[in-house]
């Protein structure tokens, strides 16, 4: 590979430190090439692609190819705290006799997931009055018993206490507001998960609440993020430079994660490693600590290639999440569009 392709293309992996971090593709850095690496809307339609690889449950990763590390970066940022869900906000204690906290306790019911449509329910401002458009009510009312069946049989020392001792999110129930219950009819709302511990609690103590949930994005607190994880990180590629044969292939398979080397027997008889799959390696680099692979292989990434893994809370569908995300990112063009025109005075077209 070209030493300048190499450089702006790929991210080089060394024993000790890493190279050619940044990007170099802008207008005339390589004075006198034919290629002046300016941008060009023909040449990023041709290279650009969404490969999606897995969807499993709330899970996600697919391959984002031909955009720059900000465009993937800026989509993670989107995901994580631009995009808004419900969430518990306002709790209003009735009666909290056990060992938590009230405030604890609030904070632990505000990380509670809540399975709500957000498009449903308006932003409410602090001086707005709680309506069936910017509002979800739940109620929970537990109290701890002794069983008494089985307190008779019961020793010294034993704890004798009904189901209730542990207060779930199962025990949040939904009070309908307004037409909500209309609405809401097929997919009413609800913890996400049935079986999250907010509290344990002895026979005798109870708890009782009305809590509120509003419309809020993660840049405002994480309980409104929609994703448990948003991440990315560049494809790996192994370049083996010169033929790696006999004991030293094994050698070298074993540098390597499971399912990344492949040992074959080569046309002389001998054995010879070759790469399978290096999306699989996780760039431990343990091949260059060995003198006699010196010259015969580099480890890079290729720049412009990303591997995005998105994880849903489960709120909404992993893959309905990116698409909001690509949307809010579409706003925020749009806004400084309208900017630089209201700045300028020059009339800039912005696209739907």
């Amino acid at each position: 590979m070209d030493p300048i392709e190499l450089k702006r293309t790929r991210v080089i992996m060394h024993a000790d430190h890493v190279s050619s971090v940044s990007g170099i593709d802008f207008p005339q850095n390589f004075v006198g090439m034919e290629d002046d690496m300016a941008w060009n809307f023909e040449k990023f339609t041709k290279n650009f692609n969404i490969v999606i690889s897995k969807v499993q449950g709330d899970n996600l990763e697919f391959d984002l190819i031909g955009v720059d590390s900000s465009v993937a970066n800026a989509f993670r940022r989107c995901l994580i705290s631009e995009i808004p869900t419900m969430a518990i906000e306002s709790v209003f204690v009735i009666n909290n006799t056990s060992i938590v906290h009230d405030e604890i306790l609030a904070q632990r019911l505000g990380l509670v997931p809540i399975k709500a449509d957000p498009t449903e329910f308006h932003f409410k401002s602090p001086d707005e009055d709680a309506t069936d458009l910017n509002t979800i009510v739940f109620k929970m009312h537990v109290k701890a018993k002794v069983n008494v069946s089985k307190a008779a049989k019961a020793e010294q020392g034993d704890i004798i206490a009904d189901d209730n001792t542990n207060v779930l999110s199962k025990h949040l129930i939904w009070a309908p507001q307004g037409d909500q219950e209309e609405r809401f009819a097929d997919n009413p709302p609800r913890p996400v998960h049935d079986d999250i511990v907010l509290a344990k609690m002895r026979p005798g103590q109870e708890i009782e609440l009305e809590l509120h949930c509003y419309k809020g994005i993660g840049k405002e607190h994480a309980k409104w993020s929609p994703v448990a994880t948003a991440s990315y990180r560049l494809l790996p590629e192994i370049q083996i430079l010169s033929p790696i044969v006999g004991n030293d292939a094994v050698k070298f398979q074993k540098c390597f994660s499971k399912g990344v080397i492949e040992v074959f027997t080569n046309g002389d008889g001998e054995k010879e490693a070759r790469v399978v799959n290096s999306r699989k390696d996780t760039v431990s680099r343990e091949v260059l600590r060995h003198k006699e692979f010196d010259g015969k292989v580099r480890l890079t990434r290729i720049r412009d290639h990303f591997i995005f893994n998105i994880e849903s809370t489960g709120i909404l569908p992993p893959d309905v999440l990116f698409l909001q995300s690509i949307q809010v990112l579409i706003n925020k063009c749009q806004t400084v569009k309208e900017a630089l025109t209201e700045l300028t005075g020059d009339v800039m077209e912005v696209d739907e």
